[in-house]
């Protein structure tokens, strides 16, 4: 399994959704995420990390609420939020991060 750090090197943007099993609105997200990724393809990788399974990277980038989205372009953090975007916003935020 890749290292974080690498996955967020790459030269396209990866959007990192860190979410929770029991939070309501991470699983709003999930068809929303891949939505996204079925529209923009090759163009952006998305992942998901699980907060409880990953707390020493969810403290490192101070995900206090899920879901929260971090874009990261070549390992630099370019936009986070915390909540639900509805597909075209974060369709949106992706391509102007390019």
């Amino acid at each position: 399994m890749s290292k974080f750090s690498d996955i967020i090197h790459q030269d396209k943007p990866v959007l990192v959704d860190f979410f929770a099993t029991w939070c309501g609105p991470c699983q709003t997200l999930g068809p929303i995420l891949k939505d996204v990724k079925d529209t923009l393809g090759d163009g952006v990788s998305i992942i998901k990390i699980d907060v409880d399974k990953n707390q020493a990277l969810a403290a490192k980038y101070q995900v206090r609420g899920v879901p929260t989205m971090i874009l990261f372009k070549n390992g630099k953090q370019v936009w986070r939020q915390s909540g639900v975007l509805q597909k075209n916003d974060i369709i949106n935020l992706i391509n102007t991060s390019n």
